[in-house]
């Protein structure tokens, strides 16, 4: 099974995430099938930059997103 999910590579205090596709048996911190967006929790609003092109590509593949990615792709509007 594919997820789309969140990596954190922000230090400590100060979160920075980048959107990645990976294999679900594998651990968040191993090597990404793909990475199609960031997201930057810290800057007010919130930014979020997606590929949705490449997003789209992998949800037709029948990836599928966790919950918080999920939310921010619908604030991108990117759906299924």
């Amino acid at each position: 099974m594919v997820k789309i999910r969140l990596k954190r590579i922000g230090k400590k205090k100060a979160p920075f995430y980048r959107i990645i596709v990976s294999d679900a048996a594998r651990t968040t911190q191993s090597t990404a099938l793909a990475e199609i967006g960031t997201y930057d929790p810290l800057k007010e609003p919130s930014e979020v930059k997606i590929n949705e092109e490449e997003a789209r590509k992998w949800l037709s593949n029948g990836a599928q997103p966790t919950e918080t990615v999920a939310k921010l792709f619908k604030k991108a509007g990117i759906t299924k």
